[in-house]
């Protein structure tokens, strides 16, 4: 069993340009070397990956778009709202302080969600473009198993149902909302966070079941543009996985730009009447009751593998209590020529995880072997100010016993972010407290999604914080703090 310890990153220009899909009437008993089920993050990585290193490869993806949650209504669509809603945000309470005068300014609802669209409609378009680069077989359709080694495709734009064999398949079929108990989702007042990038007005009042990371982006999003959010959270803390100073420090910052927590707090029920949603929630200790209203309300408990109609039942393959499909630490079910990846079987749901399991389920293919480092996926929320983490957290390292020193540094302090405007935040490092070696680093701050790749590199490679300390870093630079708080591990960082 995997350890348990999502992301297109090209930008593909607006081009013209159909794929040439093989038609369903000539997939019929077609064979290929690979074949891989979902187009997501994954699976169409897998697919690219697999090609590159000479095999026949096949994608079957039954959205009729290839990215998957990710990119279609996940990950690429929020960050593109959570981006323009942040400058909006800017122009309307920043300008003044940099010295530009700003007129009128107002929200083109509609103009702002077509942006969105458009940014997903490019990189759909660009893997489809990638396939066709590297000599992968599309097929859109949903894809079910008829045996070990055969798969039916019911089409989802007209044609003949067809069968394809397959020496290998990849399961990369992914996850879909987690429902809640009792409360109906109708994706126009209470909605998931598919419903939650597509609003077609800012509701006043929007109530979000669930302080996780979708929860606060979404939050983030809806409250820059002048909604009035509550986050109910069951458990003490925001953030899922977060080290808890960071965790507590997000909060207060959110807090400060106008989110409401209630913590430690049970959805009790939620139900619409007419325009209006009525919420019931109870303290989860002591059981006092509370009620609350809101335009929308936002359901964002989780994720959960999606396995629907794949046939798993016919190879009687092994699926545990959350649903996710049992591998051993070579992605492997108990067919070795049958593997799985991503959200629909261990490990985080993160695209970033998926790509990179894809490519080595490709490389194992080829090679017999491959790498996932499952102690060094980075997690990144997009709010502003952004927090990113990779490595283990205080409260792990406590759990398992490990001393360790922590060296912090914050922006406040740093140039570039001064000169910004742009100072919340810190970098945290923890590091063993003997070797001084890297075991976390944690970052609240301007840039914290771009800035942990050099936390990733770090562990990767076992370097310690003096490793870091002595590289010469550009200044002014956002990344002068995190050479700083490597500094603070083990000396006095320079300017703070």
């Amino acid at each position: 069993m995997l350890r348990t310890s999502v992301l297109p990153r090209q930008i593909v220009k607006n081009f013209n340009f159909k794929t040439q899909i093989r038609s369903l009437a000539d997939a019929a008993n077609k064979k290929h070397d690979v074949v891989i089920i979902g187009g997501g993050p994954g699976g169409y990585v897998a697919a690219i990956k697999a090609a590159q290193l000479g095999f026949d490869t096949a994608c079957i993806e039954k959205r009729g778009a290839l990215g998957g949650t990710c990119l279609n209504v996940g990950c690429i669509p929020s960050k593109a709202l959570l981006n323009n809603s942040h400058l909006y945000h800017q122009i309307l309470h920043d300008s003044k302080s940099r010295g530009i005068d700003v007129g009128d300014v107002s929200l083109n609802i509609a103009n702002f969600m077509k942006a969105k669209e458009t940014s997903v409609k490019q990189l759909t378009s660009g893997v489809e473009m990638l396939f066709k680069k590297n000599g992968v077989k599309y097929y859109k359709g949903s894809g079910s198993f008829v045996d070990e080694h055969n798969i039916k495709i019911d089409p989802i734009e007209g044609g003949e149902e067809a069968t394809v064999t397959a020496d290998k398949i990849i399961i990369a079929t992914g996850s879909e909302v987690t429902p809640f108990p009792g409360i109906t989702i109708d994706e126009e007042r209470i909605v998931s966070s598919t419903g939650a990038l597509s609003l077609k007005e800012v509701p006043k009042r929007l109530v979000i079941i669930g302080g996780g990371i979708i929860g606060l982006e979404m939050g983030s999003v809806w409250s820059r543009l002048g909604s009035e959010v509550t986050v109910i959270e069951f458990q003490n803390s925001i953030g899922a996985s977060m080290d808890g100073e960071i965790a507590k420090t997000t909060q207060k910052l959110l807090s400060k730009q106008g989110l409401k927590f209630n913590l430690g707090s049970k959805v009790t029920k939620g139900v619409r009447e007419g325009d209006v949603v009525k919420i019931a929630y109870e303290n989860v200790k002591t059981g006092e009751a509370s009620e609350i209203e809101a335009d929308v309300l936002l359901v964002a408990v989780g994720r959960r593998p999606y396995t629907e109609g794949l046939g798993l039942e016919k190879l009687e393959l092994d699926v545990d209590k959350k649903g996710r499909i049992v591998i051993d630490s070579e992605f492997k079910t108990k067919f070795p020529h049958i593997r799985v990846i991503g959200d629909v079987t261990f490990g985080p749901m993160l695209a970033h995880k998926a790509e990179e399991e894809g490519i080595a389920v490709a490389e194992y293919f080829k090679n017999g072997h491959g790498h996932v480092n499952y102690g060094n996926i980075p997690a990144v929320m997009y709010s502003h100010p952004e927090v990113a983490w990779v490595g283990q957290n205080e409260e792990e390292l406590k759990a398992a016993g490990i001393k360790y020193k922590i060296g912090k540094f914050p922006f406040i302090a740093n140039s570039r972010a001064k000169t910004n405007q742009d100072t919340d935040g810190f970098v945290k490092f923890i590091a063993d407290a003997q070797t001084q070696r890297v075991l976390g680093v944690h970052i609240i701050g301007p840039n914290a999604g771009e800035m942990i790749a050099e936390a990733g590199l770090a562990l990767e490679y076992g370097a310690s914080t003096e490793d870091i300390g002595r590289v010469c870093h550009a200044h002014p630079t956002l990344s002068e703090a995190f050479k700083e708080a490597a500094l603070s591990t083990f000396g006095k960082p320079i300017n703070f």
